[in-house]
């Protein structure tokens, strides 16, 4: 006999409510994203996003961890769902699902509550099309230590579950905002931070720009790059320099590599502040016995 507590139908309305969730118009309707994965809901968990509903199916689970996450999520206000495996695979948005999807509130993306560091690394999108290249993006902006992600005059859906996908939970890790090009250049201007543009049509190669300080990487969607008014209103222009036949990389992987540049600069620079502090130390004056 079915568990009553069990979700079993397919025609049940909350079934219906995640599928229909799929659909921008939906989720901008209900202000509503969905998170799916273990590693996406863990990541949400330690940031401290709340989920709504949890939906839970043990047939799919893929390791001995999940419960322990079920029940972190539960504590901090989540409505736990079990489903049957059925059920969950027709909400599942992936090929091979883990059991473990989420529904909670959009994100708070407005550039007033983007934070402002003192010589902060930020990255700029421009345009971005596709959810995967976005989701990467804020991938590697994570692991480069970013302190913001500004998505520019957005074309994808920054709450697609792709993105939160692609992203491995690191849509909840680095603070994101949405916000117009002009929007963003008046924010850069008005915090001080130096916006950098990458396009092919300059002679200064990323490796030999200044990237320490203030700056914000900006990159634009592959096909047509940024626009005239990044490209205008950047005071630094740079390019990756390329060896073989293609023109161009794709757009997560050129900003992973001058985002890594910068990194690797201001490390550089840190590490000869610390030398010159510590050979200074030396030649301090000995008072005599």
């Amino acid at each position: 006999m079915t568990d009553p507590d069990i979700l079993s139908s397919l025609q049940n309305s909350r079934v219906k409510q995640v599928v229909r969730l799929r659909k921008r118009k939906e989720r901008d309707s209900m202000r509503m994203l969905l998170v799916e994965g273990y590693r996406e809901l863990l990541r949400a968990a330690e940031q401290g996003y709340k989920l709504d509903d949890l939906y839970v199916c043990p047939e799919w689970f893929l390791g001995s961890n999940e419960d322990d996450l079920i029940i972190r999520h539960e504590e901090a206000g989540a409505r736990v769902h079990q489903c049957s495996r059925e059920v969950f695979a027709k909400m599942s948005y992936r090929d091979r699902p883990d059991g473990l999807l989420g529904l909670g509130p959009y994100l708070q993306t407005s550039l007033a509550a983007l934070p402002v560091v003192p010589n902060g690394l930020y990255l700029v999108a421009e345009s971005i099309e596709k959810p995967g290249n976005l989701g990467t993006l804020l991938r590697s902006a994570d692991a480069a230590g970013v302190d913001g992600v500004i998505v520019a005059d957005p074309q994808t859906d920054l709450h697609n579950p792709n993105v939160v996908r692609a992203s491995v939970g690191t849509l909840f890790t680095v603070p994101v905002a949405e916000a117009s090009t002009s929007d963003t250049l008046a924010w850069l201007a008005a915090n001080g931070i130096r916006p950098v543009a990458t396009t092919p049509d300059t002679d200064t190669l990323h490796y030999n720009a200044d990237l320490t300080g203030g700056i914000a990487l900006v990159v634009g969607a592959e096909q047509y790059g940024l626009s005239t008014a990044w490209l205008e209103g950047s005071p630094l222009l740079l390019r990756i320099p390329m060896a073989g036949k293609a023109d161009s990389l794709n757009v997560a992987a050129a900003a992973t590599i001058v985002l890594f540049e910068s990194v690797r600069q201001r490390n550089c620079m840190e590490f000869h502040l610390d030398l010159h502090s510590a050979n200074a130390s030396l030649y301090v004056k000995q008072e005599p016995k």
